[in-house]
């Protein structure tokens, strides 16, 4: 399933800092604080973009393998599903070749196809590269690295549950990134999370100011914190 969310929902979650809409999903606790969220390897190639969010298409991809035979089918594929998805579309490639380290998975060519079938957005556990080019497009990135060969390039299936870097991502699944990293809104939840981000802002503005005009700030942070 798909988050429903009417253009002004979206627009307002996509005006909000990941880790303030990270804070929002706690509150409403549907799944562990451990969990939603990529690690720190997964890096935004682009803050100057702002944040990155739309509905995840999934692929496993392999670009390291030397034995395997190229075929486009797997890509056309990839692009079926994403002219075919709801938008916008955050692509999401699995790394699942024998060295990570040398994998690549998009460059210019495939960014500039995305974005015109509707994707604004690529996530990969694997490397990216044409940089500049991508940067230029106005696409996001989210990825350990950049690798400058495209090596043996295969999109080998589409449009399954993946893991990249802790996060599990379903197709149709909502994300959310920005320079702070990247988070899943969960479906049952994302037509409230505004609501709880307000929350969040006013008990955070609060303690601050607190924080700050208190004459003994450790007796102030004793009254803050809860007591267990």
């Amino acid at each position: 399933m798909v988050a429903r969310l009417t253009p002004e929902q979206f627009e307002a979650l996509r005006q909000v800092d990941s880790p303030t809409i990270s804070n929002a999903i706690e509150g409403f606790n549907v799944r562990p604080h451990v969990a939603g969220y990529a690690g720190y390897d997964i890096r935004c190639a682009y803050p100057e973009l702002g944040t990155m969010m739309g509905y995840a298409v999934t692929c496993t991809a392999d670009s390291t393998t030397e034995s395997r035979p190229r075929s486009r089918e797997g890509l056309l594929k990839l692009w079926e599903a994403v002219a075919a998805a709801p938008k916008p579309v955050v692509i999401v490639l699995k790394d699942i070749g024998s060295d990570r380290l040398h994998s690549c998975h998009m460059g210019e060519v495939m960014a500039t196809t995305a974005r015109k079938l509707g994707a604004v957005g690529a996530v990969s556990d694997g490397g990216l590269r044409d940089v500049n080019e991508v940067r230029a497009l106005g696409f996001h990135y989210f990825c350990p690295g950049f690798t400058v060969s495209h090596g043996n390039p295969l999109i080998v299936d589409v449009g399954m549950e993946v893991e990249v870097s802790g996060l599990v991502v379903k197709p149709g699944d909502l994300l959310h990134g920005d320079v702070n990293g990247l988070v899943l809104i969960p479906e049952a939840i994302a037509a409230r999370v505004m609501e709880e981000v307000e929350a969040v802002r006013q008990r955070e503005a609060a303690a601050m100011a607190e924080i700050r005009a208190a004459a003994d700030p450790i007796a102030k942070l004793r009254e803050i914190y809860p007591h267990h």
